[in-house]
Parts: C-alpha cells; structure tokens; sequence
C-alpha cells in the first residue's frame, strides 16, 4: 500500500507494543506524540456548529455557527465552503488539528434527535455540500472528519442498536454522502458509529470499512471509533478501524498486542492503522516540522464573525407561507413579539454540538435593535419539560459578577483541587480534567438577582446539599449511554427571592458527570400568559410569534416522540391567530414540527436553530435586510406518523429500515405516505418566479436549461431544482442537480443544472455490482416536489 511505503521506515522503527500505544487516544481529544519518530500531538474538538476544543464543556470561549439543516437549507456549496473555513480557523486559534464533522447521516425518520447536526434528507445535497465543507476546511490543514459510518440516523439504544439495511440501500443512500465527500473532497478521517450495522459493530465493519471505504473507494484517511464505541481488540483492528478514542485506556492496549502475538492480528494490520495516522499527521503538521498556526485570526465575538454568522444564519431562513406579503414586515409597523423562544431564542442543539459562545442574541434582542419601541414583548408559555442551567445571566458567579457560576473541586479528604468559573452554569468534572488528585467533590455557588418567586435547582449524579432544600440524592436511570453526560438527573424547587440571593450547592460523587445549577422565574399559568398575549396582539400592527423546539428534543441520546410543539405553544399561536390583525410564526427549530394552525396564520418564517448571532440574523429575515431564500432540506410531515419511515425505537435490538431507498420525498411522492405539509426544496424567499424554455442537453449525465424570471419587486435568490422520476417502477424519483441564481426585479436568468451521473446508479444484489437506470423517465423542474413548473421526458 502507498501509505505503508510513504511511512515504511517510521512505521519499522518502532515495536509493537509503540504501535498500539499510538492507536489509542492519549486523553479524551488529544492523540500521543512520539518524539523518537517527529510525531508531534494531535487535538481533536467536536465541531458540527463550533469547535468546542480539548474541553467537554467549560472550555474557551469560542463562535456559535448556525446548525446544520440552517446551513444546508442554503443550497449553496460555496455557503459550505465559508463555512468550512470560518471552522478552521476556529480550529487554528485554539491549535486543534482534527475537527469531528461534518455529520452526513440522513434524515430517515424526522423523530431523530440528532438530526440538527446533519444536513438533509438527501443524499446527494448531503454529500455535494459536506464536499465543499471538507475542501473549505482542508485548504487549511485542518482535518475534516465525516461521521458517523454508517446508518446512524436516530439515537435510541445507539449503543447497542443494529440497523438493519439492505445492501442497496446502504449503498445509494447512506454510503452516498461519505462516498461524495472522499471522492470530491479527499476527506482525512471518518469516525465510526456507535450502533451495529447488519449485526456487526460499525467499528468492526470489515465489509462497510475495508471491502467498501478503503477498497472500492480507495481510501487513504483515517477512521476513528466514535468516543467508547469501540468494543472489541482483533475484530475491531480487522474490522478496519485504525484509530480508538478517548484515551488513555479503551479495548487495545495490551489486548491488541497480546492479538498479534497469538496470530489473531497480523502485524501488517497494525503497520496500516499506524501509516495512515501518519499520513493524517502530516497532513495536518503534527508529523516533523510542527505547523506554524496563525496569529491573527478573528475572535468569536468580533465585527467580523458577528457579519458572517448573521449572513449564514438569515440566508438559509427559509419562508413557508406569506400571505398577502406579510414579510418582509414593514418598519413602520408595531409589533408584538411572542412566546418564549422570542426572549430565550434556541440556537443550539443538545449533547456533543453544543459550545461556550462569548453570547446568544435572542429574537427580542434582534428585533429591539432595528425597530426600538415599536416591539412590545409577552413571554410565552414553559416549553420545557426538563430543567436546564441557568441561561441568560439569571444567576451570576460571585467571584466576578458576570454570568454563570463559580465552581470549587475538592478531593476525598476535602483538598482544592481547582476553582473555576462556568459562564454556561454548568461544568463536566472527571472527563478532561487533569487534577493532581481523584475529584470527590464539587461546590457550586451562583447569585439570582431577581425578586419573587423562583425556581432553582441542582443537575448531577451524586449525593447533594443545597442551601434551598434538605440534603437528597439523584442517580441515573440507567436508560441511555452517557446519560451521566447528556441528559443528567435534575432536581428543582420554588424559593422566595428578595432580590439577591445567594444559592449554593454541595455535590459528592464517584463517577465523572455533568453538574450545574438552574435558576429561572417560577411558571406562571398558562390561561394568563395567554391572556397576555392576547392582549398585546391586538393592541399592534403585527404578532410575531416564536415558538420551536429546545434541546430536550433536538439532542444527542435522545429522540422525539412526536412533532408536536412542547407545550401550549399550539394553542398559544391559536389563540393569537385570532386576536391579531397578522400574525407571523417564526419556527425556532431545526426539524420538522406541526403546524395545526397553518391555515390562520398569514406568514411562517422557518429560522432552524441560527447560532450566537441568532436574534440579529431572525430580525434581518423578517425586515428583508437579508433575504431568507433558504429551500427546506427535509420534507415536513402532514402529521405523527405520515411519514414513510417513523419508528426509531429498535424491535429486539433490531431498527429495521424496511423503507429502503423511499426516505422522506421519495416515499411521500411514491404514495407510501400521505402528502407532506411542505416538500424538500419549498421556499418562497421574498418574490415571485415563472420558469419558461425548458429544455434537455443529452449526454453521460444530462443538463437541463431553464430560464427563470424575477416577476415580483425584490432582488431574489431561485434554486432551480430538477428531480430524476425514473422509468422502473421499483425506484423513487430522486433529485439529481440543482443550480442557484440571484436575479434582480423584471430581470431573467439562463440556468442549467448538470445533474449528477451518480444518481443513475443501482446496485444489483445479485450481481453484487453497480448497473445503470434504464434509458427514458422524466426530469421534474421545480421550485420542491410541491411546485412542479415543467416535466421533461
């Protein structure tokens, strides 16, 4: 192999035993240097929407990128390029040299909870916008890595459960992405997921990962386990997996030497794994000379991030209903700003996506810059069913006044082992730590500056004591891997505050976890919120409305049971629907939801989960300062269950994905499932289109030419989309191109769209070899499946 000689003498001049030491992490994001061969260390972050760095949570201060979906629903690979980009140097500032994304699992079922940090149904406009993504990243030796190999698109029993997938589908749907981004992008590492694949561990995939990945494609990058997933020594070292994270410990070590010695692993395996760490490391500047990293890079709450995160964020807001051209709101009216998520704005998801942004603007922040008092504000009902940290400067550290809180680590015999200061009241102890002794024991102590009744609590596993409650103990329930992390248990109670409180809090425990204290006013009823709401709504010209999702349903570990608002949030918007002269809804979520109410609201603004510039970027979609031309990535269902694949929840350990190739669009447009409230690709931006000569350019992978007209008032951004409704009866119509274009008022456009000679593939099981749709079909021209303007045979 190529590699293997590139690093041959480097690889032979260390023992065995110095090999596998190498393959394991050294710490939970950094890999082991080896000075004797110029191997210098290599840190690793998370990264799907912020490169969080070597910390779980805790860490530097760093910028908040809009979600995945947000991003994507541009359809604009040089948006992904940017982004990629403006990612790496993220990355540089902190020296990290691998981040972990993008993620291009697919939306299978809309109940995924993970979903926020994956671009699309698709695989195509996965796999073409991850490409770019990985090239804007890599361009600056900054390691992308795609994850998570393979058929990792829900999260119940993710640790033990196995996806059971034809080798059809596995191939033209869900290897697709991963296979677009190596061959386009040369992507350096791909990570493994968590789950079983056809009854194999995707860490010991030999036919996923050796056959398919490092054969057929020719693969030369790494892959990497997901953190704990690997289970095994020989069959995961066989199984194509190079590289088992976190670190120090895990299952190689001396297990994978003592394989080899007993012939379980041949040596060359092992060679293989170490070169093509090498090739990442040099690849990245860990390997001889170390890189120089740059010293002036753009700080995470400068004009210029602020600039470019508003942009991404508001381009790829995407507008779902307008009638009577509600928006772009008109500046000179008065608006009553509603619900919750208006003044507490989601702008990011759950789990291992989420970073220590220097701030998150909310919608009501956004809104009152550009329009000052003509925005009267009502908060909404809870939305919450799970207590979370403290946001928004409701409890501030005593050491400093700012917000957050102040956290002591003590050992067994009641030593300091550190003091630290948690912006986002909330702190991991145990997993990334590097005390001089065992952590036994934490103080948390924040001050509430707020009068009246409040609700304050306590999240951790551990025995606790608080200064508002008598001494109790919380556990885990034992119902999710990494629970202890992701969705720790919580305990909270309602206190009279006289204005400034202090609330402190004593936590020992054994194991490491996540801990933190939540503060927030006590819930007011909900019949006079609403009342509220009423009122302020029809007192104004317009209400906006923001209701969405939170990271109790858009998180890593857990998947939604419903697409239903959290909440009265539903009867909320009802009931101001009915008082207001219009009413907008702003969707402040990154997957689908329902929307009962859809017929007596004039206008729906889909805003995903839009990052730390979040209420700048809703503000400036909703006032036309930035067009929202986004174009969904998922299709949204009619209602639960209307979808052609639902279930996440695994039968005897099995998720069997019986729907094959008929995800999303494709089984909604096959009849499999009833017609969607609104397709992949709807978006109606700010104007009006009309499309006129239509035609097709034949050849290996056929063009189609279209002109497109700017018939409304407004500059504007079309995707022309063409969608492949092939001749056999046993494959579903599936995008194969799409062309953007930005047209000025009265003005028209030549497009062509070169559609993608890979979606003219099938696998032929039999066979056991790629064969090519039969000849004919139809070519769909359109602005989603849901506004076809012209069919072309």
């Amino acid at each position: 192999m190529r590699m293997t000689s590139d690093f041959a003498d480097l690889v032979s001049s260390l023992d065995l035993p110095a090999k596998v030491r190498l393959l394991t992490g050294a710490s939970a994001f950094t890999l082991a240097p080896e000075p004797a061969i110029g191997l210098g260390e290599m840190r690793f972050s998370d990264g799907p929407t912020g490169v969080r760095g070597l910390k779980f949570t805790g860490g530097r201060v760093v910028a908040l990128f809009p979600n995945a979906t947000l991003l994507a629903s541009a359809w604009d690979e040089d948006a992904a390029h940017e982004v990629g980009r403006l990612l790496a140097e993220e990355a540089m500032a902190q020296q990290i040299h691998v981040v972990l994304g993008p993620t291009i699992n697919l939306h299978r079922s809309p109940l995924g909870g993970r979903l926020f940090e994956a671009y699309s149904e698709d695989p195509l406009l996965t796999g073409r916008l991850a490409a770019a993504y990985v090239r804007g990243m890599q361009e600056a030796g900054v390691a992308a890595c795609l994850k998570h190999l393979v058929a990792n698109e829900s999260e119940t029993e993710r640790n033990t459960m196995n996806s059971v997938v034809d080798e059809a589908t596995l191939r033209e749907l869900y290897l697709l992405p991963f296979e677009i981004a190596v061959e386009e992008a040369g992507a350096w590492s791909i990570m493994a997921a968590y789950n079983n694949v056809n009854g194999q561990a995707a860490t010991e995939q030999r036919h996923v990962n050796n056959d398919i990945v490092k054969g057929e494609w020719g693969y030369d990058g790494l892959i990497m386990s997901d953190w704990f997933a690997t289970k095994t020594a020989a069959p995961a070292a066989n199984g194509g997996l190079d590289l088992v994270m976190p670190g120090p410990d895990g299952p190689w070590g001396a297990a994978l030497v003592d394989a080899v010695k007993a012939g379980e692993v041949d040596e060359s395996v092992i060679d293989d794994h170490l070169a093509r760490l090498l090739l990442l490391a040099s690849r990245v500047g860990a390997l001889g000379t170390p890189r120089e990293w740059p010293a002036q890079l753009p700080a995470p709450s400068s004009h210029v991030r602020k600039e470019q995160l508003t942009r991404l964020a508001a381009a790829g807001m995407t507008v779902l209903k307008n009638a009577g051209d509600t928006l772009p709101l008109d500046r000179q009216q008065t608006v009553a700003l509603i619900g919750r998520h208006a003044v507490e704005t989601i702008d990011m998801g759950g789990g291992s996506a989420q970073v220590n942004p220097p701030y998150q603007v909310s919608a009501l922040e956004g809104l009152s810059a550009l329009l000052g008092d003509k925005v009267s504000v009502v908060d909404g009902v809870d939305v919450r069913t799970r207590p979370v940290p403290a946001r928004g400067g409701f409890l501030t550290a005593p050491s400093n006044g700012q917000a957050g809180i102040d956290v002591t680590i003590y050992d067994a015999e009641g030593n300091e082992l550190e003091r630290r200061f948690c912006g986002l009241a909330k702190t991991m102890i145990g997993m990334d730590d590097d005390f001089a002794g065992r952590p036994a024991s934490a103080r948390l102590a924040g001050i509430v500056e707020a009068s009246g009744q409040v609700e304050l609590g306590v999240l951790g596993v551990g025995a606790w004591s608080t200064s508002a409650s008598p001494d109790f103990t919380l556990a885990a329930s034992g119902n999710g891997f990494g629970e202890e992390v992701l969705t720790p248990p919580y305990r909270t109670f309602v206190v009279d505050s006289p204005g400034s409180l202090l609330f402190e809090a004593t936590v020992s425990f054994e194991e490491m976890g996540l801990y933190g204290l939540v503060g927030t006013m006590a819930s007011r009823e909900t019949v006079d919120v609403i009342d509220d709401a009423v009122r302020a709504a029809a007192a104004a010209d317009v209400a906006v409305v923001v209701a969405g999702l939170t990271e109790e349903q858009e998180t890593e570990s857990v998947d939604k049971s419903t697409l239903r608002l959290p909440g009265a949030q539903d009867a909320l918007i009802e009931a101001v629907a009915g008082a207001a002269r219009r009413t907008v809804v702003v969707v402040n979520a990154a997957t689908p939801v329902l929307m009962p109410w859809l017929p007596r609201v004039d206008a729906v603004l889909w805003a995903g989960l839009p990052g730390q510039e979040g209420g700048h970027a809703v503000a400036a979609a909703l006032l036309g300062d930035i067009e929202p031309a986004g174009r969904l990535v998922t299709t949204f269902p009619s209602a639960d269950e209307a979808a052609p694949a639902w279930s996440v929840t695994p039968v005897d350990g099995d998720l069997r994905y019986d729907e094959g190739t008929y995800i999303g669009y494709r089984g909604h447009f096959a009849g499999k499932a009833p017609s969607p409230a609104f397709w992949l690709g709807h978006g109606l931006g700010y104007t009006t289109w009309e499309y006129s000569d239509v035609r097709l350019v034949l050849g290996d992978a056929p063009s189609i030419t279209a002109t497109v007209t700017n018939t409304g008032r407004r500059r504007s951004r079309e995707v022309v989309q063409v969608y492949l409704r092939p001749v056999e009866r046993d494959q579903p119509v599936r995008l194969v191109g799409w062309k953007a274009v930005t047209v000025e008022p009265g003005e028209s456009a030549r497009v062509t769209v070169h559609t993608d000679r890979r979606m003219w593939r099938t696998w032929n099981a039999e066979k056991g070899e790629w064969g090519r749709l039969a000849d004919g079909g139809e070519f769909l021209v359109a602005r989603g499946l849901g506004d076809i303007r012209a069919t072309v045979s």
